[in-house]
């Protein structure tokens, strides 16, 4: 909503609060309440909450001492010029308006991986901000297994003689007022309190908690693609039933705090996907689809419609992907910053980088860089080493699915009469409560009894789209 011309005082504003937050956090009489408090008995033999509440604040309090005050003030003043810059780049489809901005973005981060983690290779220490315990050589190595499946799965389904029909999501008309009683509707069944949150438009989907009971999700439009809204709300209410189970007792102490941002994400794609692109799903949900979209729907069965969620269609844009193709985009992108954080591939290069990338991966060449290079904000914004975390979290959440059906043998019987207390009950219980108190590989681990792996995710997509596609 900024005004373009605001940018350069919204920058001031935005360097000048991270300063003021960065002097408080790092105060020394804080270090030394922290110091005292990791040798008392409660750092020993305290609650689990209390103790992990020791450690990780210890821990943060001294990672941001790490960053000098003139660093912080320059990361915050480079994001909002960098975003700003980024809005008019991609509408003109511009890499000349954006390139300085990353340069210089780029090379913030790479100090600030120096100052704040000078143990760790750069990018792990990028990576570590988001996903906490994470090593890019182990996500590459999950992320090589996981492409060896999906890129043939994709040019099968290609090739393949059978094919989904999307025609009745993208040639029918589904009225905006509509959709949003509809999606609303859906996501309040599913177990969003809107006694506690809100659901808005806006142009990017995203969620965002403002207080322990001000979780806000937010959506688009499109009157010709049902998708477009119903899965983004479905996504972002994923998110939010994270943010609304986190204990509250906790709120802006690691207990009350969300684990990483794989495990967020795999919050949002298991519903997104897991559920809301499952068979038994939509036996509750069409109908009230068909109630919301008479015209549009009145005559189409549940057979149908479940087969055109099933499309595998390579497109430019990633938040526009399908779910087989979602996950190379990701790759792309973790792979080319990786580069340019390691000093492998320039700033400058990163347009013809990802424009031959992406015609290895997907067999087409972007046709300008506002459907290439330019197309996400992250890079512009600074969250260098967050791109990972998506597909970690599409990992985390079907592994998670195999374990939800162990604890929940008649799962499918629940979705298919729309009972989802079991289902948000349990990830209440083995997730949600959990805050951040153990990284996101313990986490996994423990709750699903099992080493973290994409195999889950792997069988996943090879059955229902070899099933749909007739491989």
């Amino acid at each position: 909503m900024l005004p373009p011309a605001a940018a350069a005082h919204r920058a001031d504003q935005a360097a000048e609060m991270a300063a003021i937050v960065h002097r408080q956090r790092t105060l020394p009489e804080q270090a030394d309440r922290l110091e005292r408090l990791a040798g008392s008995s409660l750092a020993t033999a305290g609650t689990p909450e209390q103790r992990a509440t020791i450690r990780l604040l210890k821990s943060d309090v001294e990672k941001q001492a790490r960053l000098p005050q003139r660093l912080v003030e320059e990361l915050a003043r480079a994001a909002v010029e960098g975003q700003q810059a980024w809005v008019a780049a991609r509408a003109s489809s511009s890499w000349e308006g954006l390139r300085p901005h990353l340069v210089r973005m780029f090379a913030l981060k790479r100090e600030q991986a120096a100052c704040q983690r000078p143990d760790l290779d750069p990018y792990d220490a990028l990576l570590d901000d988001y996903e906490p315990g994470a090593r890019w050589r182990g996500v590459a190595e999950r992320f090589a297994l996981l492409r060896e499946v999906i890129v043939p799965l994709v040019q099968a389904c290609i090739g393949s003689s059978r094919r989904p029909d999307d025609g009745l999501f993208s040639q029918r008309v589904y009225p905006v007022d509509a959709q949003q009683a509809f999606v609303r509707e859906v996501a309040k069944r599913i177990g969003f309190d809107f006694n506690r949150g809100r659901l808005d438009t806006t142009a990017h989907p995203f969620c965002t908690s403002l207080g322990p009971n001000d979780c806000r999700i937010t959506t688009r439009w499109n009157d010709r693609f049902l998708p477009t809204a119903l899965f983004g709300v479905l996504h972002e209410a994923g998110h939010g039933l994270y943010e609304q189970g986190l204990p509250r007792e906790w709120y802006g102490l690691p207990p009350g705090e969300s684990a990483s941002l794989g495990i967020h994400e795999s919050q949002s794609r298991l519903w997104e996907n897991s559920i809301g692109r499952s068979r038994p799903f939509w036996n509750w949900c069409l109908p009230l689809a068909k109630a919301a979209f008479p015209q549009a729907l009145g005559e189409v069965g549940v057979e149908e419609f479940h087969d055109a969620l099933m499309v595998v269609r390579p497109s430019f844009i990633r938040v526009e992907a399908d779910e087989v193709t979602y996950n190379l985009h990701v790759m792309l992108r973790f792979d080319l910053e990786r580069a340019v954080v390691h000093g492998e591939l320039a700033v400058d290069d990163l347009p013809d980088a990802w424009n031959e990338r992406f015609e290895r991966d997907f067999g087409m060449r972007p046709p300008d860089n506002a459907h290439g290079v330019l197309q996400d904000i992250h890079w512009s914004a600074g969250l260098i080493g967050y791109f990972p975390t998506y597909t970690l979290g599409t990992m985390f959440a079907s592994q998670l699915l195999a374990a939800i059906r162990r604890a929940i043998p008649d799962l499918d019987a629940g979705l298919a009469t729309g009972r989802f207390d079991e289902l948000l009950g349990w990830l209440r219980r083995e997730v949600h409560a959990e805050g951040r108190m153990l990284e996101s590989e313990p986490l996994i681990e423990r709750v699903t009894g099992m080493p973290v792996s994409g195999t889950w995710l792997a069988e996943s997509l090879r059955e229902r789209y070899g099933r749909a596609y007739g491989l």
